[in-house]
């Protein structure tokens, strides 16, 4: 079936056509001002924070070589070729990345569920109190701003060396940034369920329990998730300081120039991830369709 389109006369259509373009010009002069504005600030960001694009040329050759030193066994043998002696510390490196896998664990475990209570207090729609909400709300930008490695430094010296400290600057860098997320996603709730609760004479906990939670649960496990795979990379990293985990094995192997160790402990590392980030993926996405069939 065919439509016929009337096309207006000449005169009528001037005007219109001059119009378009001119705010397709218009469009356009924005699009480049905001590419050259965007282009100065780079450029004045990279003067004031001394980024040298020659250094990093004539420097680029240190890199390369670096990593090319990391496929190489003490014996000049490429690594792969010699499975057995590049892991030769198999059983120690996973053991150490087992406690790494736990202390990523357990700190977006109890960092997701602290996160829900500060994302209530935190948010607008909920917290009865604007003192509360203020307070809360510092408190999450200050857990969140501070580098989990920072954290972690403080808690070894507490504490001592170990998986503790590395528990603990999880935990407190996982509230602060899951409990913002939840407390944006509990202000774009629907408040009928939350009023409708609130009507029969029921409590502040049963409004949470029963009118928000079933609405957010799913986008609550996906943040989780999300953090969790976050988590597991600190967990490494963080282990430089003696925060236990497979961090310290690798923070060793670097100073001492073990460089065989060192890709080998990468690779152990991007395996875990690897697997981690494609469980996590698998689960969100069945707990959003979940979410989106009800």
């Amino acid at each position: 079936m065919t439509h016929s389109v009337a096309v207006p006369p000449e005169p009528q259509l001037r005007p219109m056509l001059d119009a378009y373009a001119q705010a397709v010009a218009a469009r356009r002069r924005t699009i480049a001002i905001g590419a050259v504005l965007m282009l100065v600030a780079i450029g004045l960001s990279s003067v004031g924070a001394e980024v040298r694009l020659d250094t990093f040329w004539d420097k680029i050759g240190n890199f390369s070589s670096y990593f090319e030193r990391l496929t190489l066994l003490d014996t000049g043998a490429r690594v792969w070729t010699d499975p057995v002696y590049w892991f030769w510390g198999l059983r120690r490196w996973s053991l150490q990345l087992g406690q790494t896998i736990l202390i990523a664990y357990v700190g977006t475990v109890t960092g997701a569920v602290l996160g829900v209570a500060g994302g209530v207090l935190a948010s607008r729609n909920l917290s009865r109190s604007g003192t509360v909400r203020l307070i809360v709300t510092r408190v999450l930008e200050f857990c969140r701003t501070v580098p989990d490695i920072v954290f972690a430094l403080i808690f070894v010296v507490a504490f001592g060396l170990g998986p503790l400290p590395g528990v603990l600057a999880i935990t407190l860098h996982t509230i602060g940034t899951l409990g913002k997320l939840f407390a944006e996603v509990i202000e774009n709730i629907d408040m009928k369920p939350v009023e409708g609760i609130q009507g029969t004479g029921g409590s502040w906990l049963s409004q949470i329990r029963f009118g928000v939670l079933p609405q957010v649960m799913s986008n609550f496990a996906s943040y989780s998730l999300l953090r969790l795979e976050v988590n597991l990379r600190g967990a490494a990293v963080i282990g430089f300081v003696g925060a236990g985990g497979i961090g310290q094995e690798l923070i060793v192997a670097i100073r001492k120039f073990y460089y065989s160790d060192v890709s080998a402990i990468l690779l152990m590392l991007l395996v875990c991830v690897m697997l981690l980030d494609f469980g996590s993926e698998k689960l969100r996405h069945r707990l959003l369709a979940a979410e989106q069939a009800r």
